[in-house]
């Protein structure tokens, strides 16, 4: 089934945030969603405005992935998207773009699944762990097995 993911990242991994995206139309690639994501940054300087679009995103989402580079874990607008995801009872699901990379500690408190982009078994997870993100949150918990849903609700 095809959901609905937001996409959270820092702002100087973008390229990445769009090729994770772009995997989306690879047929060789097991990967199966829709992103949500702001890759083009909102044209305003209004926090709160920011704010209320990256909610909206992430409220029409089913799951969100954080891309997990260098300089994600010092990212307050990473940080938020995680909180907000896990205050709207979201599947949350961390993938790291950088070997080296600081797990936000936003995942690390959710208890969300850490996978890597750079390993192609990880990369065939990618779907899966959608999945049993969104099977981890009280909304996948009360859900019958084998029951179809749009956007997680």
């Amino acid at each position: 089934m095809t959901r609905r993911v937001f996409i959270s990242y820092q702002h100087a991994d973008q390229m990445k945030a769009r090729g994770l995206n772009l995997m989306t139309y690879n047929k060789n690639v097991n990967v199966d969603f829709t992103g949500r994501h702001l890759l083009d940054p909102v044209k305003s300087q209004d926090s709160d405005y920011i704010s209320r679009k990256i909610k909206e995103k992430i409220k029409g989402s089913s799951a969100t992935i954080v891309l997990i580079g260098k300089e994600t874990a010092q990212s307050e607008w990473v940080e938020k998207e995680i909180q907000w995801t896990k205050e709207q009872g979201k599947g949350i699901v961390g993938i790291r773009i950088d070997p080296n990379a600081t797990i936000p500690e936003g995942l690390t408190d959710y208890g969300a699944e850490i996978l890597d982009w750079n390993a192609p078994s990880d990369v065939n997870q990618f779907d899966d762990a959608i999945e049993r993100a969104i099977a981890a949150t009280s909304r996948g918990r009360n859900m019958p097995m084998n029951t179809q849903t749009t956007c997680g609700r």
